[in-house]
Order: C-alpha cells, then sequence, then structure tokens
C-alpha cells in the first residue's frame, strides 16, 4: 500500500485480491484504473467507438464474474486484453456477415472523424489497418502498438505463435502496400 498526499492508494495487486474477497470498491478502482486503456485498445480493433464500448463493458463485467481465475502470471491489463478479444472474436463469429467496401469506407471515414474531435490521433496506417480482416488486424495491433511477443499473443488468441508471426507479416505487406497506393 502505498500513501498519496494522505490518501491510501493500493497497488493492483492489493486491488485484485480485494476484488477477489468481493471487495466491490476494489474492483470498481480496478475497472477505473483499466477502463480508458480497454476503450482505446478495442477501438483500434474494432474500428467502432460504440461496439468498442459495449465490449469493454462486457469484458469488465467478465472480469468481475471470473477475477477468481486470475493466476497473476500475466499483467492484468493483458488478462483484461485477452478477455476483450476473445469475445471479440466470439461476437463476430456470431454476426458472421461482411460488410461490403463502401460501408466499411463509411465507418472509418466515421471513426477517423470521431477520433480526431477528441483529439486523439488517426494516421493513414490506422485507415490501412481497417482495411484488414480482425484476424490479422489484431496481432499487429497488440505487436506493434502495445508490444506483445508472438507467443504472447499466440496464447491471447488461442493460435501458435508461427500463425502470429505470419499473420503480423503479411498484414503489414498489405498495410505498407495500401500506404504505397494512396501516395
Amino acid at each position: 500500500m502505498m500513501r498519496k498526499r494522505g490518501i491510501e492508494v493500493l497497488e493492483e495487486r492489493d486491488l485484485i485480491k480485494a476484488a477477489k474477497r468481493g471487495e466491490t470498491r476494489a474492483f470498481a478502482m480496478l475497472f477505473h484504473n483499466n477502463y480508458s486503456f480497454l476503450v482505446k485498445y478495442l477501438i483500434k480493433v474494432t474500428m467502432n467507438p460504440d461496439t468498442a464500448e459495449e465490449l469493454a463493458q462486457e469484458t469488465m463485467a467478465r472480469c468481475m464474474e471470473k477475477i477468481h481465475l486470475y493466476q497473476g502470471k500475466a499483467k492484468f491489463s493483458t488478462w483484461l486484453i485477452s478477455i476483450a478479444t476473445n469475445l471479440f472474436i466470439d461476437q463476430r463469429r456470431k454476426r458472421k456477415r461482411e460488410q461490403d467496401w463502401h460501408q466499411q469506407e463509411e465507418i472509418n471515414r466515421k471513426l477517423k472523424w470521431h477520433m480526431e474531435s477528441r483529439n486523439e490521433e488517426w494516421t493513414d496506417a490506422l485507415t490501412a489497418l481497417g482495411k484488414l480482416r480482425e484476424d490479422v488486424r489484431i496481432p499487429i495491433i497488440l505487436k506493434h502498438y502495445y508490444g506483445y511477443s508472438y507467443e504472447e499473443i499466440g496464447e491471447m488468441m488461442k493460435l501458435s505463435s508461427g500463425t502470429i508471426k505470419s499473420r503480423v507479416h503479411n498484414g503489414i505487406l498489405a498495410v505498407r502496400k495500401e500506404l504505397k497506393g494512396n501516395e
């Protein structure tokens, strides 16, 4: 436990222990400390701010249900990303309908406007990422935006590290090709 200007500040591991004991305030603090990070990750994955918010809330609800399963082998944020990624993949499997190219372009335009209106960074690379399938986009985001290893990403997505490495490599080539085409 640390002290900050006379206020007790619990470290994350203490909050997790308290949340496992059913202390709702501890879970609320974990929620507060991780929610923004989770939403930003999910915006990049889903390319849809509304879906990202919905999945972040669903992730935190699932976390609350399953907090007793968290073993501390990975960082808590990694565990949350793993839950969120799996929820997203499950959601995509259920919906399976593919949007046509024009609908995706409209979504990308709206997302770019949404991010810029919040003074958040938006680059041509993110636009190019938005054109990739989710099973390629997610490993690239986890590797290059969040610095996870191929092995960690493979564990999160329940795929071999070789498959992840291949998807990242081929996805990066596709992004580069898309960026060259825009010049």
